[in-house]
């Protein structure tokens, strides 16, 4: 970089973090901004945010809405709107001037816009009365999903635009004048999937906005429609919430469309008991349900019933829904992120397919068994009766599959997906070759299409459900030729904004396995598993995968929405109303029972999204329950300094922690993190007192747990009771010194003398390194079981285990750990052929076939966390607590002391632009490429023999201008780095 390129942009708009957002229903939106610059310490030292009805008026003195003014601050994440009310439904155009490190002004920025929603939660102003309607006489689960619309003149002359307001109980699909509603994803249109999502709706219902003025365009008429499906609203996966009902829910829609006309006259149509809306349940969709699948009878087809020119005289009437009796506290709010939607760029095509012609033996025809991806991708598939397709998508994924059938009416197409393979291990369901699917537990998870005989093809893909699959398997009940057959993914996480890569392909493959089961748990709300009887929010699966999670995705507002889900859960499902439970939104495990480690997602969601994103609205919106928790607690164990219990333990460790530990650890480390939140918030008494809550349970943990008897230091962790629940072939008896227990004493600082903490540290290494020696010593314990450098965490100590060795450097340790590929390890799933993370260390093996099928999922993305510390210590681009959202931040590589790892890149989307650290070990020479987002700064930390062998080019780096030395220590030299792009080298021993 020269500090003559003097190019610099403002970038990255964004309102609600979100671009162009529809619907905004904050009546003080954050605004956000970047710049991206080649001058070498750039940085913003005021701003002037300008609001106004159109792009033209964006100039000093013409804004109609608001000019801020300037504003001396470098501040440019969450920056609030401070002028006049907003309306409802009204699109504003906005800009930011900005001035830099001289006072200058920097170039023009772009203009954005944003719209607001309706502005109200009571579900009745700016409705226009638009109520809950429901097929009138339909009783609840009985055949076939309602299906409604309305058809209505256009009163007004050209149209110049049209919004659609839209919610429902149940989930929809939504269409106007014939076509399916649709939302811009990457430069093009895409569909969403079972909006609008999963909410405690006793509570809470959302809805969505939507930009519709291209479906009335050139229309005298218009028709609004709508597909209703069970959703989480009225299935086996609400019981035990407060507005199940065991005899079924009727699913209701509640719509608004907004017209405005260029005459400046408007027309709404909205859901009302009137005769013009119409209803019927004789359809092609038949059946549908999150667990069991969905049934699409194409032979019930309704040409033209969502476009105008429609005839539904004979279908049913409509009438007004129940809930608002049942529930008239629940509010209707704008969703304030973005909807679960399918993503085209990640979709799969079969990689092969084979077809067995059944039997006892399960024969593979090796005429039609295609194992080349390319022709397989391509292949049109003829299947007869009785027999039995297999098709590998090469990649366990969240969604549908997509398919186009040519047969005769009446014939029944049976896909039955499944994420592995049967072979003659212990375990399998089935003949070798065919889709394991016992572990599905009670969850059908079939899709069933019915043909309608058309001599062209029918294309389909199911919109009322969804699967977690690598592997379908399709029989049918006639011969159907298949073609087009596409594993179609959806995901809340829309967005990728990180990136780690090495020169390991296994440890690539992880990484891979690590981004594609968030792909697939993150959709709607963060769940533990995509495919079984379950697919609920645990929290404890949140909040030990949020680091990871908000690194590799833009995920900011959906954890934000997770957190008010769980805030609302807390007052309905927890203990006293004041627990955070293990789950939310309210489903059928629920239980008022004491969870450490679960119940601290409460706490440690809003820590993490505000550390990771720099904005604390989060934070304050969660204070009240977040304190109203910590006060529960105290309240149950007193003076004691104890945690509220831990019914799951670390839940599935090879080596058992018990239960009083594990809570007693997870109550300081929430009591830390609320100290943490308390001073960044201006909470100055409530951050001394939970200091001293901390330093309370920190004395009692000690005497608790660490024991000096006969001169040795030992911890106590198997003072207590182990999990009560502990699934087939977990152990269950607790131990001493598990690594669990040394992880969390050593990060929280569960100690008093230097001489503890290091004995602490020789206790984990040697736990880890489970030498013949260290078996000899400990013959009873689980270790004596298992190789050398192998883990025994479960979910709660899977985050802290690398970042703990590396921070008490131990990073030689951490490799080992990482390279490991037998049980237990992160590489023993990928070496037995895994694409996504599994539920268990052992969930299958070649060698002893498939885990207890209670608790196993091959799709349940907690262990993934150490992709957290893969960008934190191995590329090296690590947050910095004093300064969150990467306003100052660490680069502070670990290069790998094992040898096999020599080169790594990652990179971060950070809220100030994007950070980039790749670097490279060659001939004991060590090469590093920077970038550090302009407005933030960064201390690097660079491994090197010398310092002065730290260069720029022939410079060395402590020369650099703007650069300063911060010194050198244990072979690492420390520097702090103004903004701009870097290229390094340094001198290894």
């Amino acid at each position: 970089m020269t500090d003559g390129d003097d190019r610099t942009a403002v970038e990255g708009l964004t309102v609600e973090h979100r671009t162009t957002p529809l619907g905004v229903d904050a009546a003080r939106p954050r605004f956000g901004w970047r710049t991206a610059s080649r001058v070498r310490g750039r940085r913003q030292t005021a701003y002037r945010l300008l609001v106004a009805s159109t792009p033209d008026r964006l100039t000093v003195g013409r804004a109609d809405v608001w000019d801020s003014g300037r504003v001396d601050s470098a501040d440019s994440v969450a920056v609030r709107y401070a002028g006049p009310a907003l309306k409802p439904s009204t699109r504003y155009h906005w800009t930011v001037e900005l001035w830099d490190e001289n006072g200058r002004p920097l170039p023009e920025a772009p203009t954005a816009r944003f719209e607001t929603g309706l502005l109200s939660t009571d579900g009745v102003t700016g409705w226009d009365g638009a109520q809950w309607i429901t097929m009138a006489g339909k009783a609840p689960n009985s055949p076939g999903a309602p299906l409604l619309r309305k058809q209505t003149a256009l009163d007004g002359g050209r149209v110049h635009e049209a919004r659609l307001y839209v919610s429902a109980l149940g989930v929809y699909d939504a269409y106007v004048n014939g076509r399916r509603v649709t939302v811009p994803q990457d430069g093009r249109a895409t569909h969403e999937l079972l909006t609008p999502g999963w909410t405690n709706y006793d509570t809470t219902v959302s809805y969505f906005t939507y930009e519709v003025t291209g479906l009335l365009a050139d229309e005298r008429q218009v028709t609004l429609a709508a597909v209703l499906g069970n959703g989480w609203y009225n299935g086996r996966i609400s019981e035990n919430s407060v507005y199940h009902s065991p005899d079924g829910n009727r699913l209701a829609l509640r719509a608004k469309l907004l017209i405005r006309y260029e005459d400046g006259s408007t027309q709404t149509v909205v859901t009302t008991p009137d005769g013009d809306w119409r209803a019927t349940d004789t359809g092609p969709y038949r059946a549908d349900d999150l667990y069991d699948g969905q049934t699409y009878d194409a032979r019930r087809e309704l040409p033209g019933w969502t476009a105008n020119g429609y005839d539904a005289s004979a279908w049913s009437g409509v009438e007004v829904h129940d809930f608002t009796t049942r529930f008239p506290g629940s509010r209707l709010v704008a969703y304030p992120g973005e909807s679960a939607r399918l993503m085209p760029q990640w979709d799969r095509r079969p990689q092969s397919i084979a077809v067995h012609t059944g039997g006892s033996d399960f024969t593979a025809d090796p005429v039609r068994t295609v194992t080349d991806p390319t022709r397989a991708a391509a292949a049109a598939l003829t299947l007869h009766p009785g027999d039995t397709a297999v098709i590998d998508f090469g990649q366990n994924l969240v969604g549908v599959p997509r398919y186009t059938l040519r047969g005769p009416s009446g014939a029944q197409v049976t896909f039955a997906p499944g994420e592995m393979l049967n072979d003659t291990s212990a375990g399998a369901d089935g003949p070798e070759g065919s889709v394991y699917r016992a572990n599905l537990r009670t969850a059908k998870a079939t899709s069933t299409y019915i043909l309608k005989g058309d001599p062209k093809g029918e294309t389909h893909q199911d919109s009322l459900t969804f699967y977690g699959f690598r592997y379908l398997s399709v029989t049918t009940t006639e011969t159907v030729t298949l073609t087009g057959l596409t594993g179609r993914v959806a995901t809340s996480a829309l967005r990728d904004i990180g990136q780690v890569t090495t020169d390991d392909p296994d440890i690539n493959q992880l990484i891979s396995n690590v981004r594609w089961g968030q792909r697939g748990n993150y959709l709607w709300v963060p769940t533990d598993c995509p495919q079984r009887d379950e697919r609920c929010g645990w929290t404890g699966d949140t909040q030990v995968f949020a680091g990871t999670g908000l690194y590799n995705a833009d995920a900011v507002s959906f954890l934000s929405h997770f957190q008010d889900i769980l805030t609302d859960s807390q007052r309905t499902y927890g203990a006293d109303g004041a627990q955070f439970p293990w789950i939310a939104p309210g489903a059928r495990y629920n239980e008022p029972v004491g969870a450490s480690g679960w119940a601290d997602c409460g706490i440690v969601v809003p820590w993490t999204v505000w550390q990771m994103s720099g904005d604390s609205t989060v934070v304050d919106r969660s204070w009240d329950a977040m304190t109203a928790y910590m006060d529960w607690i105290r309240a149950r164990t007193g003076d004691t300094c104890a945690g509220q219990g831990a019914i799951f333990g670390d839940w599935l460790a090879f080596q058992v922690t018990s239960t009083r530990l594990v809570s007693d650890a997870y109550y300081a480390h929430s009591a830390r993190l609320m100290a943490d939140m308390a001073r960044a918030t201006g909470r100055t008494a409530e951050a001394h007192a939970y200091d001293d809550l901390f330093a309370r349970i920190k004395r009692a943990f000690v005497t608790t747990y660490l024991s000096g008897e006969e001169g040795r230091l030992t911890v106590r962790s198997s003072l207590g009771d182990p999990p009560p629940y502990t699934p087939g072939d977990s152990p269950t008896r607790p131990e001493d010194d598990t690594q669990t227990a040394l992880l969390w004493i050593l990060k929280l600082g569960l100690y008093d003398t230097g001489e503890q903490r290091r004995r602490l540290v020789e206790l984990l290494a040697e736990n880890i390194g489970n030498s013949a020696a260290y078996k000899a010593a400990h013959p009873d314990s689980t270790r004596a079981g298992h190789a050398e450098n192998t883990l025994s965490v479960g979910f709660l100590g899977v985050n802290v285990l690398a970042p703990v060795l590396t921070e008490e450097g131990q990073v030689e340790l951490a490799y080992k750990l990482l390279h490991q590929d037998a049980m237990p390890s992160w590489l023993y799933s990928v070496r037995n052929g895994a694409t996504t993370v599994w539920e268990r260390w052992n969930s299958y093996s070649r060698e002893d076939g498939f885990g207890p099928v209670e608790m196993n999922s091959f799709n349940h993305y907690s262990y993934g966390a150490i992709m957290e510390w893969m960008y934190e210590s191995m590329a090296g681009i690590a947050k910095d607590p004093a300064h969150p959202g990467f306003k100052h931040f660490f680069l502070r590589p670990h290069f790998d002391p094992t040898g096999r790892i020599t080169r790594v890149s990652g990179s971060h989307l950070s809220p100030y632009g994007e950070i980039v650290s790749e670097w490279a070990v060659r001939d004991s020479r060590f090469t590093h490429r920077i970038a550090v987002p302009a407005n933030s700064t960064a201390t690097l930390r660079i491994p090197t023999a010398a310092p002065d062998s730290v260069c720029e080019g022939r410079t060395p780096l402590s020369r650099v201008r703007g650069v300063e030395h911060l010194g050198f220590e244990g072979g690492v030299a420390s520097y702090e780095l103004p903004s701009g792009r870097y290229e390094l080298t340094s001198a290894l021993a």
